[in-house]
């Protein structure tokens, strides 16, 4: 049962986002990315399988909301995630953080039909554990924020995820996060965690942030 926590004193505790592993089979990752060399803490155990969205990394605290970058400063694209920090932040206790992606600006996909420009995929208490997917789907549900969309719940089976790539849009979707249904402490994050992103998923001549902000549009939204 999750409980709301209202008016919960300041957090000065706040935490980088860790850098997700690719899995062995994945193509998009570069010499610069981490790679799991080996699957085992996957196997006999559940898994989820979410929609890896084309966003910026965004964590949102009671008091604060950052990029992956902990000193990441202003930028257009952030600022109605930052208003959405502000609805959401008195609600969360103290040293707690929702993890997602700001998907505001258009990166190298654009979205026509998002449920939200955040969409969340983890949630991790004032001791750094990761909250396991039913209290995640909780608290989603009580913040009204929108969830990733899950792809796959069920045992560790490498056949389904090597096969499920022929099920996705590569020319709108970017690949898919693995992560154990059970919650985890920060520091076995590359045990517990691990995606799969398309080849030569970057499109684009320019960093996104350096060009104009071309907006995603939310579903329903007239274009």
């Amino acid at each position: 049962m999750v409980v709301l926590h209202l008016g919960c004193p300041v957090s000065n505790t706040y935490v980088k986002y860790p850098r997700t592993p690719h899995l062995p089979w994945s193509p998009g990752s570069t010499p610069d990315d981490e790679r799991l060399d080996r699957l085992s803490n996957f196997v006999g155990r559940e898994i989820v399988v979410t929609e890896k969205l084309d966003g910026e990394n965004t964590s949102l605290y009671s008091d604060h909301v950052h990029a992956r970058s902990l000193d990441s400063g202003h930028h257009p694209s952030r600022s109605w995630v930052k208003a959405l920090q502000g609805r959401v932040g008195p609600l969360l206790p103290s040293g707690w953080r929702l993890c997602g992606e700001n998907c505001f600006a258009t990166h190298s996909i654009a979205y026509d039909n998002l449920d939200s420009y955040f969409i969340l995929f983890s949630v991790w208490n004032e001791s750094n554990q990761c909250l396991d997917w039913e209290q995640t789907v909780e608290w989603a549900a009580l913040l009204e924020v929108a969830l990733a969309p899950v792809l796959y719940r069920g045992p560790w089976n490498e056949r389904l995820l090597r096969r499920l790539p022929e099920q996705l849009d590569l020319s709108r979707q970017e690949g898919f996060v693995v992560r154990t249904a059970a919650g985890f402490a920060y520091s076995d994050f590359g045990q517990h965690m691990a995606k799969w992103v398309r080849s030569h998923h970057v499109t684009t001549d320019a960093h996104w942030m350096t060009r104009a902000v071309v907006a995603n549009r939310l579903r329903g939204e007239p274009c």
